[in-house]
């Protein structure tokens, strides 16, 4: 949709082909039905924020960025608000607003929109293309933009349909795999269901390399599941342990720190003041409030430490083990859930090969790609919209300018 406004806000006679029943299905399930449009971090910080690749997106930031996104869709009436970690969203807090915006964009505009119709093949030439549609009619161009997404959430239209027209082009495709998709595990207290359920607030969350030193650490939220672990912090890192499994790693340690406002040594003092000062008192009793209640069932349970058990007949090096489970509690991944239920796809069509403040392909004339298709990914957060929105407006002037006109036949 961007690209097809931003062509035709150039002079190009734009047409956008759609298999679906409606445009922007997987725009309107974002952010929780809520639209996460961008991020208002400044350049440098959304970059670091898409660790697939985001340096490629430094020259097409040069042209449009995310303030940009801001100032557009505030000039189409869609007044925009900030919340927690820079995150952007439309003040009606539906994203349906979003969406309607670019329709009406788009219909002022003039833009043909085919819908329900699929393309069957694209076959390039040396002036024109041609777009073989499902029904056998064809459709030629001078310039085309690819931007069909990936392959995560399926069921809103990206089905991967782009990568066999980007490889017949001559393009290389990088290797696919789930990124921001929850982890699985074959740990016992996952097996049992021990933890299922259990959601941890504002942890810290770490990815290990084979020589257990820290890949990444993040800290947000949470949550044990029948399968092993999700949540904001686990999405986040899940593209990390993903491409350790990819090396070969049967399996990758994660820590979790479950109060990371305080070292350990800190917390280990604390306590032993409390059992000095409260002798009668048991354990439990004494760290009530420090972690949640299930979880510190299931570490005295491993530590052999019963409910009653006074805080004052407790060895100080159970306590001392105690106290790095709270803050080291290590735990084994074995892989993660398919591509098809991740929100965002790994690897794709290869930079190296794309004009990166143009977004034209190096490889074919006349040919653009952008959004997910490209092999750029970042974390949730308005960083892989913003991502598609950049790409698309470049994709879109781009092609307008290699004169997009089209006729069916």
């Amino acid at each position: 949709m961007m690209a097809a406004i931003a062509a035709s806000e150039s002079g190009a006679k734009t047409l956008l082909i759609e298999k679906g029943k409606k445009l922007g299905k997987k725009l309107a399930i974002s952010g929780g039905g809520r639209c996460n449009v961008t991020n208002r971090l400044p350049q440098d910080e959304v970059i670091k924020h898409i660790p697939g690749n985001g340096k490629f997106l430094y020259s097409a930031f040069s042209v449009f960025n995310n303030y940009d996104i801001i100032d557009f869709f505030e000039g189409l009436n869609v007044p925009l608000k900030e919340e927690d970690h820079g995150r952007m969203f439309p003040v009606s807090n539906q994203s349906k607003t979003v969406v309607n915006a670019l329709l009406n964009r788009m219909d002022e505009l003039q833009v043909a929109i085919k819908l329900e119709t699929p393309v069957k093949a694209i076959h390039y030439d040396q002036a024109n293309h041609t777009i073989i549609l499902r029904d056998g009619s064809k459709i030629m161009t001078k310039a085309l933009v690819i931007a069909v997404g990936g392959k995560a959430v399926p069921h809103t239209g990206s089905t991967g349909d782009g990568y066999a027209w980007a490889k017949k082009a001559g393009h290389t495709v990088t290797d696919l795999y789930p990124t921001e998709v929850a982890l699985t595990s074959n740990e016992p207290f996952i097996q049992n269901k021990s933890l299922q359920g259990l959601s941890l607030r504002d942890i810290k969350l770490t990815v290990l390399n084979k020589n257990h030193k820290p890949i990444v650490s993040h800290q947000m939220d949470m949550i044990f599941t029948h399968f092993g672990v999700s949540g904001p912090a686990v999405l986040r890192c899940s593209q990390f342990v993903v491409k350790e499994l990819r090396k070969g790693q049967s399996s990758v340690t994660m820590q979790l720190d479950t109060i990371p406002q305080h070292n350990e040594q800190e917390l280990f003092n604390k306590l032993l003041k409390l059992v000095e000062e409260h002798p009668r008192k048991s354990l439990k009793n004494l760290l009530k409030g420090w972690i949640p209640e299930r979880l510190m069932a299931y570490l005295f349970q491993r530590h052999g430490i019963t409910d009653d058990e006074k805080g004052s007949s407790i060895s100080k090096l159970t306590i001392r083990n105690i106290i790095k489970d709270f803050k080291q509690f290590t735990f084994q991944v074995h892989g993660s859930l398919p591509l098809d239920k991740a929100f965002v796809t790994g690897g794709g069509v290869s930079i190296k090969e794309i004009v990166p403040n143009t977004m034209q392909s190096k490889i074919m004339h006349g040919l653009y790609f952008c959004g997910e298709i490209l092999d750029i990914h970042g974390y949730t957060g308005g960083y892989n919209i913003t991502s598609a929105l950049v790409t698309g407006r470049l994709a879109g002037l781009n092609a307008a300018l290699e004169t997009g006109y089209y006729a069916g036949s």
